[in-house]
Formats: structure tokens, C-alpha cells, sequence
């Protein structure tokens, strides 16, 4: 089962109560107005439904005392509720669904905007399929509550009190009857609802599970397929799946126990009180519009007290669910801004520090991914940063992005610990070429656009030109707007790759971070855009991290990691010269590449 769903289970115990669905208060007190008209539309349908019953009683009783037209009047009068019933009915039904749609609408929002914000150190320890589970399945199960449950729920509360108390005022005998059986029915519902609204939560889990589980398979699924790994998929899936199944099979059948329980009490009761009814019409001591006035009401309880059961049911979930909303949103993340932050320099000027910073990835504190780095970095100096895999380049660029924050040292932009800027201040100052390029399910302009999205079609134009992106974009179906589906599969992996670095050089950042930007390319696209990078270099700040050393030769300056560690720097010439491990690997590269030619 997901990491994620550990804090759930710990806290499950605790969730014993429909409480949780205070949760949603924040989010209902801004149409404190709309709750208010569904009340009162609540309250007038509840109100003409228990008129209904004294409209029958009178036309029951004056068949036999009343003239034709006071009869007439008792029809129309019937008809008039009718009538009324129907408009509050509609009337309730737009304002609570319209009110649960504004209101879901709100926490999805909400949830996003508080998610698309978190470090990458969150994501560590929850699926983004769960994270997706709960941004859909949670949120539909609210909707529903909110746009259908609570309404039935407190039309039927209404209903159970003021059937109750015009039952008391047309018989108090049968009413203290009936009333006899209401410890039997609550014990259930109180004992069998805490174990429903456990198993809900369960539930909810596990269907965020799965959802996690064929979010990483599908994201994947050409590794899984190369792999022929699919089997096991499945089969994860499945477990995943019946586990699933197992805990709704449960949860349905506490429900399932609890209604029949409460019905058959209820309606057992019912049954009891109308044969003594039927007692006293025939010995005169009520009349039979009276019995069957008593009866509606009876009827009306008993059905509201049955509803009232299902629907506890369905508010568990919705507890349940807006528990694990509530905990998402509430989420501590280990990366935030200060409540005062400190304006970057305007224009930025793009020198980068690292004073003495030890770093330590949150699922693998034992293991130093840095160790007392310290690195300054000119204005407009050109970088590359080189070495081993998992020697720490690309953490270098994690904590220039600010996704961690170091655990000694700090690490500046002009100066200024990026600690005591805004996160999004300093991050507009640089532009970013990842290793594994991401491209969005849109067209090949918006992607570009991704990188300033007030660009003009001519600069995204000019961007991909430089990107040597243009000749293919426009062999493309329908050019620059041509779809490239989810994550580009309709591209090449060069072709991504292009497309990222049109991204960045359309972002004209001062600051300008190649991971790995042209290990992608074959030799004359390689060619094309290292020309490219190397002119818009020119002007930035420009950190390199590569594994092919021949694409750093040109950089002003090499920096070598080992284990976490700056082991040497200088220039490509200097560093040959002094042998050592950048020695080595340039000796091993260019050795194979002369071998190869």
C-alpha cells in the first residue's frame, strides 16, 4: 500500500465521529447566504410535507360532515400544498447542488494550489496518483455529501421532529408507543456507525492506492512494456484492486446490516402501533382521519429515521474523506518562504554562492549528497560541473532551484540566501534544461510558450530557431500548433529535447541551467545547439552539468565532484594536465571516441 497511507492508518483510531466534516467550514462561509436559502427552502418543503397529512385528515373526516364546496375548498387547499411542495422541492434541489458544485470546485482549487507549490521532498513520501485520488475521488464524494446527502439529511431531521410532534398532538397514546422502540433504533446506529465510518476511511485509502499504483504503471508504460513487465503490473494492480474490493465488501455490509436492522425496527414498530390504532376506531375513541393522519406522519418518521441511516453511511465517507483533503491541505513542507522576503536585485545579476553546504536527500539522511561544498560562480561566468554519477552535479542544481534546502551552509543568488527570498522572485531569474525534458499535452508553440507565456509568436518562433527546433516544428502536421500528446510522445527524444531548450532561451533569464541539455541529440543537432547555447552563454550565468566532456571544453571553468565533494577545478587544459579523476574520464572519453571513429 502507498508510503502515504501510514499517517492515514495512524490516525484512523481517532476518527470515531461524523466531526470530521467541519473541515469544510472554510470553505462554506463565503456563501454564508446561499446556506441560508437552502435552509429556508429546506424548512418550508419539510413544513408543507407535514401539512399535507392534516389536508388529507380533513378531507378524509368531511366525506361524511362537510358540504360540496367546503369539500371543494379542502381539494384545492391539497392541491395549493401540492403545488407549493413542488416549487420549494426544485427550488431546495438547485440551491444545495449549486452550492455543493461552488463549494468542491473551491477545495480543488485550493488542494491544487497548495500541491503545485510543494518541494519535491512531499513527493517523496506520498504517490502523486494519490495525490490525483484525492483531487478526484475525495472531492466526488464531498460533492455528492454536500449537493445531496446533507440536504436529505436535515429535510428528513426536519421531518423526524415534526412528524414526531404532530404524532404527539394527533395521538399522545400511539406516539409514546412508538417512541418506546427509538432506544432500540439509535443503539444500532451509534455501535455499527463507528465501525462504518473506520471502514470508510479504509476504503478511501486503499481506492487511493490503486489509483497511485496505475498512475506510476500507465506514466511508464514503455518501460513496463519494454521490460514485459506487465504481468507483475497486473498483478500489482490487482492485489492493490482486491484489497480494495475487500474493504468496500466490508464497509457495504455494516451498512447493509445497519439499514436492515433500523428498517425492520421501525417498520415492526409501525406495524404494532396501527393495530392498536385500529383498536380504538373501532371502540370510537379516535376517528379514521385521525388514524390515518397519525399514520402518514408515522410512515413519514419511520421513512426519515430509515434515510437518516443510509445517509449516516454516506456522511462517514464524506468525513472520511474530507479528513484526508483537510490533512493535504494542512501538509507541512520543508521548503517555505519567509513571512518578510528580501527582493532580488532588479536586474539580477546572477552570481551564484555555495558557502560550505551539506546536503542530505529527506529519504536518505544517512548518505551525504554534498559534503562542505563551496563554490562561487562570477556574473556571467559559464560552469561545468562534472564527475561520476551520484557525485552531486545535479544536487547543485536541486539546491538552486531551492526544491531542498541545504542542511549547513547556504546557497545565494547575488548575494542574498535564497532562504530569505520568495521562492518565486529568484526562481524567474533562471532557466532550466532538465535531463529528461518535460513536454505538456498541448501544441509545440505552447510548450515553447511554457517558458514566458506572454511571448510573442515571433519570439517562440525565434527561441526554437536557436533551439534548432524550427525545421522540424514546421515539417510537423500543422506546424508550431501541431499536438504533441501527453509527454510528447509524438517527439523524438531529441526532438523534446529541442524543444526544452526553446523553453529556455525564450525565458532570456540571467541565469541558465543545462542538466545533461544535449545528451539527447545526434552529432549535427548537438552541433546546432551547442552554437546556440554557447551564444546565449555569453551574457548569463550558465551552469553546465554533463557526463560527454567534450561539451564542456569551452566552459570558463570545470569543477569536479567526487562522493559529494569538489575534488578540482579549472580549465579543461589545466585539468588534463593535472591528471586525477577529471584526467581519467577525459582519457576514457575521448580514447572511445577515437576508437569508435
Amino acid at each position: 500500500m502507498a508510503r502515504g497511507t501510514d499517517a492515514a492508518q495512524e490516525k484512523r483510531e481517532a476518527s470515531k465521529r461524523v466531526g470530521g466534516l467541519r473541515g469544510l467550514r472554510p470553505f462554506l462561509r463565503p456563501y454564508r447566504g446561499m446556506v441560508v436559502l437552502v435552509l429556508l427552502a429546506l424548512i418550508t418543503t419539510a413544513g408543507i410535507s407535514l401539512i399535507l397529512p392534516i389536508a388529507v385528515r380533513r378531507v378524509i373526516d368531511g366525506f361524511s360532515t362537510s358540504s360540496s364546496a367546503l369539500l371543494d375548498s379542502y381539494f384545492l387547499a391539497a392541491l395549493g400544498i401540492a403545488t407549493a411542495l413542488a416549487l420549494g422541492t426544485g427550488a431546495r434541489y438547485y440551491l444545495v447542488t449549486r452550492l455543493g458544485e461552488r463549494v468542491v470546485a473551491d477545495i480543488r482549487k485550493a488542494l491544487f494550489d497548495k500541491v503545485i507549490g510543494l518541494s519535491p521532498a512531499f513527493f517523496e513520501k506520498i504517490m502523486t496518483g494519490e495525490v490525483v485520488s484525492r483531487l478526484t475521488t475525495d472531492t466526488t464524494l464531498i460533492l455528492s455529501v454536500i449537493g445531496s446527502s446533507v440536504s436529505v439529511a436535515l429535510r428528513n431531521l426536519l421531518m423526524l421532529i415534526g412528524g414526531l410532534v404532530l404524532m404527539l398532538l394527533t395521538s399522545a397514546k400511539l406516539t409514546g408507543l412508538v417512541l418506546l422502540i427509538v432506544p432500540a433504533i439509535v443503539v444500532p446506529i451509534i455501535l455499527l456507525g463507528r465501525k462504518l465510518r473506520g471502514l470508510s476511511r479504509e476504503n478511501q485509502d486503499w481506492i487511493a492506492a490503486s489509483s497511485g499504483n496505475a498512475s506510476e504503471a500507465l506514466t511508464a508504460v514503455q518501460t513496463v512494456q519494454a521490460f514485459t513487465h506487465e504481468g507483475e503490473s497486473r498483478a500489482d494492480f490487482s492485489r492493490i484492486t482486491e484489497a480494495s474490493f475487500v474493504s468496500a465488501k466490508r464497509r457495504i455490509g455494516v451498512r447493509a446490516l445497519l439499514t436492515v436492522i433500523v428498517i425492520f425496527l421501525v417498520f415492526a414498530g409501525v406495524v404494532g402501533v396501527l393495530w392498536i390504532g385500529a383498536r380504538d376506531v373501532r371502540a370510537g375513541a379516535m376517528s379514521v382521519g385521525a388514524l390515518i393522519q397519525f399514520v402518514i406522519y408515522a410512515v413519514m418518521v419511520s421513512g426519515s429515521v430509515g434515510a437518516l441511516s443510509e445517509i449516516w453511511g454516506e456522511l462517514l465517507r464524506a468525513a472520511g474523506a474530507t479528513e484526508r483533503l483537510v490533512e493535504l491541505l494542512n501538509a507541512a513542507d520543508a521548503v517555505t518562504d519567509p513571512a518578510q522576503p528580501k527582493a532580488l536585485p532588479h536586474p539580477a545579476q546572477g552570481a551564484i554562492g555555495f558557502d560550505d553546504v551539506t546536503f542530505h536527500y529527506p529519504t536518505r539522511p544517512e548518505t551525504s549528497a554534498l559534503e562542505g561544498v563551496s563554490l562561487m560562480v562570477k556574473p556571467g561566468e559559464t560552469v561545468a560541473l562534472v564527475g561520476p554519477s551520484g557525485a552531486g552535479k545535479s544536487t547543485i542544481i536541486q539546491l538552486l532551484l531551492r526544491f531542498y534546502d541545504p542542511a549547513t551552509g547556504k546557497v545565494t543568488i547575488d548575494g542574498i540566501d535564497l532562504r530569505e527570498m520568495a521562492r518565486s522572485d529568484f526562481r524567474r531569474a533562471i532557466a532550466l534544461v532538465p535531463q529528461d525534458p518535460v513536454i505538456f499535452a498541448a501544441t509545440a508553440r505552447e510548450n515553447i510558450r511554457f517558458g514566458r507565456p506572454e511571448a510573442t509568436d515571433a519570439e517562440v518562433e525565434a527561441a526554437a530557431r536557436a533551439a534548432a527546433a524550427h525545421d522540424f516544428l514546421t515539417a510537423l502536421p500543422d506546424g508550431y500548433d501541431s499536438y504533441v500528446g501527453e509527454r510528447g510522445v509524438m517527439l523524438s527524444g531529441g526532438q523534446k529535447q529541442r524543444i526544452a531548450i526553446a523553453r529556455a532561451i525564450l525565458r532570456d533569464a540571467p541565469i541558465l541551467l543545462l542538466d545533461e541539455a544535449t545528451s539527447a541529440l545526434d552529432a549535427e543537432s548537438e552541433r546546432l545547439v551547442q552554437g546556440a547555447v554557447d551564444e546565449l552563454a555569453r551574457t548569463r550565468t550558465t551552469l553546465i552539468v554533463a557526463h560527454r566532456l567534450a561539451t564542456v571544453k569551452k566552459a570558463d571553468r570545470i569543477v569536479v565532484f567526487d562522493q559529494g565533494r569538489i575534488v578540482a577545478q579549472g580549465t579543461h587544459d589545466a585539468l588534463v594536465a593535472e591528471g586525477g579523476l577529471y584526467a581519467r574520464l577525459a582519457r576514457l572519453q575521448f580514447t572511445e571516441g577515437m576508437a569508435a571513429e
